[in-house]
C-alpha cells in the first residue's frame, strides 16, 4: 500500500531480460532496501530482487508488461519512487495500491496561473470511476480530479512542487502514463453493480 507521495526519482540503468521477467537496475538515493520490499516504480508495485547502495534492481513479469507501459522503457528513463507505507505513517495522499489500471495518454499540457493543467484521454471503464475532486494516482503520484471537461477526458491540475519534484513535469501532449483509479470507488462500483442491472430497462 502506498500513498501516492513520490518521495525519490530514480534513473533506470540498466535493463535485461532474465529468468525473473524485464529486468531493470534502478539508480535512487534509497538506503536500508530488503529483498522482497515492495516499491511503486512510476505507480507500478514491483519487488525488490536485489538491493544495493544506490541501486536495486526490480523485474516485470508478461502480465505486468501487458499492462503498463514498462515493455517501453529504456535506460536514462526517469521514474517516480515510493517505498510501501508503513503502520502508524501520515497519509498525506491517499490510498494507492500501486495496481496500474490502465494507460492514458497525454491530450494537452498548458500553464493557467501558477498551475499546470494536463488533461489525459481515458477508457470508458476508468472513467466511470472518476469524480470532480476526487482522488487519482498519475505515474504513482496522488492528485485530485480538477475537472471532467469532456467524454473520456480527465483534467488534473499540478502545482510547482508536484512538477519539480516528479517527473510529472516532463509531460508533453502524446506521453503515456499510468492511472490508477480511487481504490474507494472500485469497491463502491462493485457493490452497487447488481442493483444497477437489476434497474437497467434492458435487464431480463
Amino acid at each position: 500500500m502506498f500513498t501516492g507521495l513520490v518521495d525519490d526519482i530514480g534513473v533506470v540503468e540498466r535493463i535485461e531480460q532474465t529468468a525473473a521477467g524485464r529486468e531493470l537496475r534502478i539508480l535512487s538515493r534509497y538506503t536500508g532496501l530488503t529483498t522482497g520490499e515492495s516499491i511503486a516504480i512510476s505507480g507500478a508495485c514491483l519487488t525488490v530482487l536485489a538491493p544495493g547502495e544506490g541501486w536495486f534492481t526490480v523485474a516485470a513479469v508478461v502480465t505486468t508488461l501487458g499492462r503498463t507501459t514498462i515493455g517501453d522503457w529504456s535506460a536514462g528513463r526517469r521514474v517516480n519512487l515510493e517505498r510501501a507505507l508503513r503502520m502508524g505513517d501520515r497519509l498525506g495522499g491517499h490510498l494507492v495500491q500501486g495496481h496500474v489500471d490502465d494507460v492514458g495518454a497525454v491530450v494537452d499540457v498548458r500553464r493557467q496561473g501558477d498551475a499546470m493543467l494536463v488533461d489525459l484521454a481515458l477508457t470508458p471503464e476508468l472513467e466511470s470511476l472518476m469524480v470532480p475532486h476526487g482522488s487519482v494516482a498519475v505515474d504513482g503520484v496522488s492528485l485530485t480530479v480538477n475537472a471532467m471537461p469532456a467524454p473520456g477526458i480527465l483534467q488534473v491540475s499540478l502545482i510547482e512542487h508536484t512538477w519539480r519534484h516528479t517527473t510529472l513535469g516532463d509531460l508533453v501532449a502524446g506521453h503515456r502514463v499510468h492511472l490508477e483509479g480511487d481504490m474507494m470507488g472500485k469497491y463502491a462500483r462493485r457493490l452497487i453493480a447488481p442493483h444497477l442491472n437489476a434497474l437497467s430497462p434492458t435487464a431480463s
